[in-house]
């Protein structure tokens, strides 16, 4: 399959640490990137590539591109998506796709009048560590599942000085990471029937401290699983990842990426001991005092880049559904106003 011809917008922390790297692992081409101060970065990581200043400049040529990949800050996302679709070009957008279920849902309509040309960045479905509890919970390791638990918890008492921290509306840790952690919930354990959420502002003008209670819809026969999700900057001391609890026992994921955790001690005794003929392990199956390293399961957000091309190639199905995002937006919302009137929402 031939590389696709990509044009990048925004070439800051997500389009050149995340997409640009993503690509060239894929074997794809930058063709342009859309960016004001960082041309120099461009040109040494992509000579051939335009820099253009602004997103009507990159669609100029539309005819030479297969795909716009919109890294931009949260709240252009609206009017950069409107403008490729209407270009005619497929887009990927990094999550969230909108600030507001409204707007996402506007932007859904609008891809379905231009084929469906629209899918979203949620490249944590592709985790090895999402994919191996997905593994555990399709043959039942767990037995029924009543709790998840997933953390993405930090310790940055001096706030890194981005729109992320700066902008309260499309920045802040509840549409960065609860985007991502909504998504992995609603993709285990279904629909959301009631939201409930503590947000707060403790170090920088956005949203930096969140916990979220999630109940979801009932299986046929009125079992509820509860998902329990935070995320934070101020944590001195991160808890477990991620933990799973079922009536046959527990999964436990005690880090992530390498953060700094106290639980962390655990995988490090067990890689120290681990014999070479043994697969790296991604977490534990935990029964009491009984604990079972769990193989990880292949997989890496490469995956989704391969998955983007057989879809803009016609060979494959949409990676994700963007009216997935919409659902996100929804439970985002809910947990906006339930923070604000100290309320659980219940979603009709």
């Amino acid at each position: 399959m031939e590389p696709l011809r990509v044009g990048l917008v925004g070439y800051g922390g997500a389009g050149r640490g995340i997409h640009a790297r993503l690509l060239r692992a894929t074997g794809h081409v930058v063709v342009a990137v859309v960016t004001r101060h960082r041309g120099d970065a461009v040109r040494e990581d992509w000579p051939d590539a335009r820099v253009v200043p602004d997103l009507p400049a990159l669609l100029e040529r539309p005819q030479d591109l297969d795909l716009v990949v919109v890294a931009s800050p949260t709240g252009e996302h609206v009017a950069h998506v409107r403008a490729v679709l209407e270009a005619g070009v497929p887009v990927l957008v990094d999550k969230p796709l909108a600030t507001t279920e409204q707007e996402a849902a506007a932007l859904v309509r609008l891809a379905q009048e231009r084929d469906g040309r629209l899918t979203v960045f949620q490249n944590r479905r592709w985790d090895p560590e999402q994919l191996t509890l997905r593994g555990l919970l399709d043959v039942g390791e767990l037995g029924r599942v009543h709790r998840f638990e997933r953390r993405w918890e930090r310790f940055r008492p001096e706030p890194q000085r981005r729109w992320k921290e700066e902008d309260p509306v499309g920045g802040g840790l509840l549409l960065d990471l609860g985007a991502h952690l909504v998504d992995s919930a609603v993709q285990l354990f279904g629909p959301v029937r009631r939201v409930h959420a503590e947000l707060r502002a403790l170090t920088t003008p956005a949203v930096d401290d969140v916990f979220l209670a999630l109940e979801h819809v009932p299986d046929a026969d009125g079992h509820v699983v509860l998902s329990h999700l935070q995320a934070g900057g101020l944590v001195g001391a991160p808890g477990p990842r991620t933990r799973v609890l079922g009536d046959r026992g527990a999964y436990l994921v005690t880090s992530f990426e390498g953060e700094p955790t106290p639980f962390a001690a655990l995988d490090d005794a067990y890689e120290q001991a681990r014999r070479p003929e043994e697969p790296p392990h991604e977490g534990w199956l935990v029964r009491g005092g009984d604990r079972t390293p769990v193989p990880r399961a292949a997989g890496g957000h490469e995956d989704l880049y391969h998955a983007v091309a057989r879809w803009v190639r016609g060979a494959g199905p949409v990676p994700v559904d963007p009216r997935d995002a919409v659902v996100t937006a929804r439970v985002l919302d809910a947990a906006r106003r339930a923070a604000a009137t100290g309320t659980p929402v219940v979603l009709a």
